[in-house]
């Protein structure tokens, strides 16, 4: 056969022309739909053709097509299996921050935590804890029995706690 230029890349245009479609919905579905890594297992099957194209009959090439394009694929997975799993970072490997900053990440944790309350729970706790009115005060201001404020103060604060728990502000 020929092996000029000119011919591996007629044999290419032929096998693409021919063969890219059906090849890329074999490699679509070995690889579970991913459209973009199964266009680059299409291209690099396509490469190693053109490499080979002295050898290769676009017509006879199915059969060559689909062996490359599996064993690119087989060889894809096994090279995602035999990563190291990325390591969380933890606070230790942080640098260190300072006060100021500490302090305004866990209030925007708190206020969002405030969020998750009830409207009724969380106005108890704003007069309570930071307008620091007494009981009875948060009482007159709202309007409403000092019993009530106690209560809804006890399940604003168990709700808060575990809010800030699940964001992992707080330990249980």
């Amino acid at each position: 056969m020929d092996s000029t230029p000119e011919r591996g890349e007629d044999v290419v245009t032929q096998l693409y022309g021919r063969w890219r479609g059906p090849l890329l919905g074999y490699v679509l579905r070995s690889v579970g739909g991913d459209y973009q890594y199964a266009e680059d297992i299409v291209q690099e099957t396509l490469l190693r053709a053109w490499r080979h194209s002295d050898s290769l009959t676009p017509e006879l090439a199915g059969p060559w097509l689909y062996t490359v394009a599996r064993n690119l694929v087989v060889s894809g997975y096994r090279r995602k299996g035999a990563r190291v799993a990325e390591v969380p970072m933890e606070p230790a490997d942080l640098p260190p921050v300072s006060d100021e900053v500490d302090k305004v990440l866990r209030n925007w944790q708190v206020a969002e935590a405030m969020r998750a309350l009830s409207v009724e729970h969380r106005t108890v706790v704003v007069e309570l804890f930071y307008r620091r009115r007494t009981v009875a005060e948060a009482a007159t201001v709202l309007g409403i029995p000092v019993g009530t404020v106690k209560s809804r103060s006890y399940y604003a604060l168990r709700a808060l706690r575990g809010a800030l728990e699940e964001r992992g502000v707080t330990e249980p």
